[in-house]
């Protein structure tokens, strides 16, 4: 269930870099901007990657399972799947914290205190994502936790298109 839910995720990891370069309008940075949207697409295409090989591992698994477990195929996909996710994907969830990050301080278009917890969390994914376990899921609260953010400060701010009634 999870490897097909896996395509909505990046479909709403697409949404919120597409928000975050709404928020973001002319004050963006071509360089940052670059590297941001370069490896925003990047970590989404190595996720996908890894999904689609761990698939791959099910479907053969379950269309004859006693010759896949122990094979050299089942050992090699598996570790490939591996590296991809946790170390390659992982590193470049950190670029893109990192050049997010970069973005909100010099524009503002986040709270600071988010955009310093995103270099702290992004150092910790580019030194340590192979030897902390779980350290997959901080990547994803960040984007949460952004997220949550423009939700609450979109609804606080008045709308630029409501128009107040008009006197009689």
């Amino acid at each position: 269930m999870a490897l097909n839910l896996l395509p909505f995720a990046g479909i709403a990891f697409l949404w919120f870099i597409g928000v975050l370069r709404d928020r973001l309008g002319e004050r963006e940075d071509r360089f940052f901007a670059t590297v941001f949207l370069g490896s925003g697409l990047l970590f989404l295409a190595m996720l996908f990657m890894s999904a689609a090989m761990v698939g791959g591992l099910i479907i053969a698994y379950t269309a004859d399972p006693g010759r896949i477990v122990g094979s050299t195929t089942f050992t090699s996909a598996r570790a490939i799947a591996y590296e991809v996710m946790n170390i390659y994907a992982i590193k470049m969830a950190g670029v893109f914290m990192i050049a997010t990050s970069t973005l909100a301080l010099r524009t503002g278009f986040i709270a600071r205190w988010i955009a310093w917890l995103g270099y702290a969390v992004a150092l910790l994914l580019l030194l340590s994502s192979r030897y902390i376990e779980g350290i997959l899921l901080v990547f994803p609260l960040w984007v949460l936790l952004i997220s949550l953010y423009i939700l609450i400060d979109n609804l606080r701010r008045p709308s630029p298109t409501a128009t107040t009634p008009s006197e009689p």
